[in-house]
């Protein structure tokens, strides 16, 4: 007959065999994984992307993050947003001769949304870069079955015929038969949904450009996307350029 104490250790290590962090660790899966130089040092890193999946049967990841191990055992960790299709790129966009971290995954949402993060490992130091903004977008209904969509201050607002759709607005009280507005109208602007680095110059190097939807009563009346053209100088995106690409 084994003794109590033996019976109370076969017992102790079945529970740590059948732990959650056990569970948790056997959930892990691994994306990918990438090398750079992160730190500037001219060693290579390791990049490992990982996440966990919301259930098994789904291609969603509920956790996300990335582990970066240095070949001095230096180690770090940057946890992001869960999402569809996450990956990693090494690129360098503030321009300091050092490749940075950029992340993106698909919220899965009907708007084509993304989840983007931008982090720098510059001389070991972790730190997130913010990613550019869209601070001046304005869009709104006219007269005569007009759409007016205005990039930037300085700038001409684009006009666009929307009368092939005049059914649908009339039926939804914004003009009458006659095409006149019944009442003041903006248009709906999403906020940026997919970043994606871009090469400006050989010796200007990367920036990023952006795409946002503008829809007109509803989501999925889309009237077009904004591309923009962002580029990060001491600190701040400037944005180079913009412009208006109706849908067809």
């Amino acid at each position: 007959m084994r003794s109590v104490s033996t019976i109370i250790l076969a017992l102790f290590l079945n529970v740590i065999w059948f732990s959650p962090i056990n569970a948790k660790e056997a959930d892990v899966v691994l994306i990918e994984t990438l090398q750079g130089d992160l730190t500037g040092d001219g060693q290579n890193e390791e990049i490992s992307l990982k996440g966990i999946l919301f259930s098994p049967d789904t291609v969603f990841y509920k956790d996300i993050w990335v582990e970066i191990a240095s070949p001095n055992e230096e180690r770090w960790k940057i946890s992001y947003q869960g999402g569809y299709e996450p990956v990693v790129e090494l690129v360098d966009l503030d321009h300091d001769g050092i490749k940075d971290i950029f992340y993106q995954s698909a919220t899965g949402g009907s708007g084509g949304l993304y989840n983007y993060q931008l982090d720098t490992l510059a001389n070991g130091e972790l730190k997130e870069i913010p990613l550019p903004e869209q601070l001046f977008l304005q869009g709104s209904f006219k007269d005569d079955f007009i759409v007016s969509i205005q990039l930037t201050p300085d700038s001409d607002p684009y006009l666009m015929d929307v009368s092939n759709r005049s059914e649908d607005y009339i039926r939804l009280g914004i003009y009458d038969e006659n095409g006149t507005l019944r009442k003041p109208q903006s248009l709906m602007i999403d906020p940026i949904a997919f970043f994606e680095p871009v090469l400006i110059s050989d010796s200007k190097g990367y920036g990023l450009k952006s795409s946002q939807q503008i829809s007109g009563a509803y989501h999925a009346d889309g009237l077009g996307t904004v591309e923009s053209l962002w580029y990060l100088e001491n600190g701040k995106w400037i944005l180079l350029q913009t412009e208006w690409l109706p849908s067809n």
